[in-house]
């Protein structure tokens, strides 16, 4: 049977079982995004005005103007927060799932692989607790650490709690100590790989009072080391199941006694996560809800929290691609989705198309903040390279366009009574919304802060200009200032260079200066 087959037979039987949307508490029922209020975003400190700007009666709201200066987009990569191609260094194995026999020298390999701008990890938590009251990190996460800053490479994070690859159990043993595990039935797995692994089979009392103590442990020791971190871009939120997905598909059962236990727990701690991480973005899968466990209310909440989703693969049930295509402009969105681990050599091109090419375009599709670089369960930066090498032009693409690309299209001059001023159209390259809330500022030569204001959330959208207004100082002349970019994404900045084709000064402002001329 496939996975989607089974999906729909288990909802059956769920259904029959009396845990239906009716007797849920808080169950979100499936919906489309598009046009969905999700709220207006996040708050927006110093609200620039955005129009409109009509110049003639009776309308007029200033004087004639110019545009005096244009910028193109830039065909170059342009790193930034909130978006990137990210290299996997581990995910579903550990380091098993790494392909070298020198460990350490494969994960400098690839953090340094070109491709990718941010870095992914995902231990479990045993790994990175073993003991009650401190983290104590293996070896090899150390090393991630330490290369993330040696490169200039932030790390996304997820721990799993749960891990039918490991062949040791996710849980650290002073929660296996107390903490009853039940076993899963009604399902089997495919393969012999987990069906063999007793670690694939269990899932411990989420509800039991030592867990939750035990997690918040966990949460507030991760949060104190990386809550506002400049090591990290992003955590996972901790999820129901295998790999922290949300989810124990094949099973039918889970360790909850009801849905609404199930809905209370899983809401419960992902509020404890939100009350730690106050300053870097969750996110949380799209998974549906196979196993009845409160995902739709979590998803709702992420969203509405402002923080941010994912989902493990592209090809996948509709209802995710909804999620993932119509979301809220200012909310990013990472697609995990592995190349195959063999080698590019093997790949059958199907009418000229290569499943690197077919993974890609799909990805763009949904306007994705992040991808995986990520050969999936045979990690190397030779495999991935060997990819890149074969099929260079959708890589090259997805790099150029991936996230958002904002840029200062237009810039109007004008002056009103002694006071200059500037409007500026702001254009996205990209294939994102901004995911948060785009500050831009207009500053001397010497960096002195004269004008600052806010977008409104997520703009400018793409293949859309968003216009805002900026009055100078009496006296002061446009031409030589700077403009500034930066986001702010839960109450931090980040530098945002334009992503433009002009010249740009070495912090990635762009000084302002007439390139077209004056009409008449």
């Amino acid at each position: 049977m496939n996975r989607r087959d089974f999906l729909k037979n288990g909802g059956a039987l769920a259904a029959a079982a009396g845990i239906g949307g009716g007797t849920a508490s808080g169950i979100v029922p499936a919906h489309n995004w598009g046009k969905y209020d999700f709220g207006s975003g996040p708050e927006v400190r110093d609200r620039l005005n955005q129009g409109p700007f009509p110049q003639y009666p009776p309308e007029a709201i200033i004087p004639n103007d110019d545009v005096v200066m244009t910028t193109t987009p830039s065909e170059a990569v342009v790193p930034g927060y909130g978006k990137g191609l990210v290299t996997y260094i581990t995910a579903d194995m550990g380091t098993a799932e790494i392909k070298s026999d020198n460990i350490p020298q494969a994960i400098e390999d690839l953090v340094r692989f070109p491709l990718g701008q941010k870095l992914y990890i995902r231990p479990t938590w045993r790994e990175v607790q073993p003991r009650p009251g401190r983290l104590d990190f293996p070896d090899y996460l150390k090393l991630v650490f330490n290369l993330s800053k040696k490169y200039d490479k932030r790390i996304g994070f997820r721990i799993q709690m749960s891990a039918p690859d490991y062949h040791e159990p996710a849980l650290p043993q002073f929660v296996l100590d107390k903490v009853p595990m039940v076993k899963l039935t009604g399902g089997k797995w495919p393969g012999a790989n987990r069906e063999n692994n007793p670690n694939a089979h269990y899932q411990p009392r989420f509800a039991d009072p030592f867990f939750q103590q035990s997690f918040k442990e966990l949460v507030g020791l991760l949060a104190a080391e990386f809550n506002g971190s400049p090591l990290i871009e992003f955590m996972d939120t901790f999820m129901y199941g295998f790999w922290g997905e949300g989810h124990t598909w094949p099973f039918t059962n889970t360790p909850f006694p009801d849905y609404q236990t199930a809905e209370r727990t899983w809401v419960n701690m992902l509020e404890v996560q939100l009350e730690h991480f106050t300053k870097t973005p969750l996110l949380t899968n799209t998974q549906p809800d196979f196993s009845r466990v409160g995902n739709s209310e979590v998803l709702d909440r992420t969203v509405r929290s402002n923080n941010w989703i994912r989902s493990d693969t592209i090809f996948i049930e509709n209802e995710q691609i909804e999620e993932l295509s119509n979301r809220p402009p200012w909310i990013a969105a990472l697609l995990e989705q592995g190349l195959p681990g063999r080698p590019a050599d093997s790949a059958q091109l199907e009418e000229g198309i290569s499943p690197s090419d077919n993974i890609i375009a799909h990805v763009m599709d949904i306007g994705a903040n992040y991808w995986s670089l990520w050969n999936f369960h045979d990690i190397s930066a030779a495999n991935l390279m060997s990819w890149y090498k074969a099929f260079p032009e959708w890589f090259d693409r997805i790099n150029s366009r991936i996230g958002y690309r904002v840029r200062p299209s237009f810039i109007w001059s004008y002056e009103d009574e002694g006071y200059g001023g500037l409007i500026i159209g702001f254009a996205n390259d990209g294939i994102a919304g901004v995911p948060g809330v785009l500050r831009v500022s207009v500053e001397t030569p010497e960096g002195t802060r004269l004008r600052s204001g806010c977008l409104d959330p997520g703009y400018p959208l793409p293949g859309k200009i968003r216009q805002a207004q900026f009055v100078l100082p009496k006296g002061i002349k446009w031409q030589g200032l700077r403009l500034k970019a930066e986001i702010e994404v839960k109450g931090m900045r980040y530098a945002v260079p334009w992503a433009c084709h002009q010249k740009l000064n070495n912090d990635g402002t762009l000084t302002l200066r007439p390139n077209r001329m004056r009409r008449g």
